[in-house]
């Protein structure tokens, strides 16, 4: 009977330990972690939106003639002009691929001029160490079947006025036999066929020297 009396107590005592043992165990990370929702009556907040600019709004423009074409363009687009373009004012036809290299000369839109902001704006341009022309030029005008007179302009212009299938033979008459490569620094001397002459899909031919040379 004694026995029996201790085994029992000595299994209670151990039951009662592991109650309690489960009873102090730490069970406030137990819980699975849930995403937070919306009530019913909570609205999401809305995405902020860019307005479109006002095709209305005007401004007037600011001088531009006399700056550094990088300026100028920072300038108009600090303004509000964000649509801008250039072009060689030599009629020459080169790219403007480093803007800080070029200076403004004309601008297509006149100073104090008020317009839309969402005019574009075209900016007559020269090399920074070049002098502004007097007047704007402008590269020829697209040949309409008919030779036009391209003394005088690059080769590069000239060629882009000819329709693009129009086989185009360029020759240095400076007297070494120079390959023409940037046909923007060469100028059209002289070509055949003559300026008026119906073009209907024949060879042209021109004669050029370098520019700041002269024609023999």
């Amino acid at each position: 009977m004694r026995t029996r009396v201790i085994s029992t107590v000595i299994l209670c005592s151990a039951a009662t330990t592991a109650l309690v043992a489960c009873g102090g165990a730490d069970t406030s990370g137990s819980e699975p972690s849930r995403s937070p929702t919306l009530s019913p009556s909570t609205t999401a907040p809305a995405s902020p939106t860019t307005s479109a600019p006002d095709a209305g709004a005007k401004k007037a423009v600011p001088t531009f003639v006399g700056m550094g074409l990088q300026s100028a363009q920072d300038k108009a687009q600090e303004t509000g002009f964000a649509i801008l373009t250039s072009h060689d004012a030599l009629g020459r036809g080169r790219l403007q691929a480093f803007d800080r290299n070029w200076k403004v000369c004309s601008q297509s839109v006149p100073a104090g001029t008020k317009v839309a902001t969402t005019t574009m704006l075209d900016f007559g341009a020269v090399k920074t160490g070049e002098a502004c022309p007097a007047k704007d030029e402008q590269a020829p005008a697209k040949a309409d079947g008919t030779m036009p007179d391209f003394k005088g302009k690059s080769v590069k212009a000239a060629r882009g006025a000819l329709d693009a299938d129009t086989s185009v033979d360029v020759r240095d008459v400076g007297g070494t036999n120079r390959f023409v490569f940037l046909g923007s620094n060469w100028k059209v001397c002289s070509q055949t066929p003559a300026a008026g002459t119906k073009l209907t899909g024949r060879p042209v031919t021109f004669r050029a020297v370098k520019f700041g040379e002269s024609c023999p």
